[in-house]
């Protein structure tokens, strides 16, 4: 009978589902996609990162924020961990993951979609 208690209690360790991880007060959180821990936001809409960023800079405006919105940081936001805030030339902020910004694909419209990734070869999932 402990055998079976044992292996019980081992078997329920391991199907355990991968709980996500908060930050920024939840605004962020770390999800299982696929089996990739992806960044989302607090509704679990999929964060991506743009390959034409460099480090603490956006170069996603216009056109290109209409299809992908940046996650506006509050003027009051502080950096927090690999969370920095970016600056952009239109005078709003940012949030950023180890320096590069995060943004929304307009095409995902329901938390856990991957729609934008891979998009123009220079779009990917942001992943912890």
């Amino acid at each position: 009978m402990r055998t079976l208690l044992a292996s019980a209690a081992a078997l329920a360790i391991f199907a355990a589902p991968s709980f996500a991880t908060d930050y920024l007060g939840g605004a962020v959180k770390s999800t299982d996609i696929g089996g990739k821990m992806v960044l989302t936001d607090t509704n679990g809409m999929t964060l991506y990162i743009f390959d034409k960023d460099t480090a603490g800079v956006s170069n996603c405006y216009d056109t290109c924020a209409e299809k992908w919105p940046p996650l506006f940081a509050d003027a009051s936001a502080k950096a927090e961990g690999d969370f920095t805030i970016v600056d952009r030339t239109d005078g709003t902020k940012m949030w950023a993951y180890k320096s590069m910004p995060l943004y929304y694909w307009y095409e995902d419209t329901a938390a856990g979609e991957t729609k934008g990734d891979g998009v123009g070869g220079v779009w990917h999932l942001a992943i912890e």
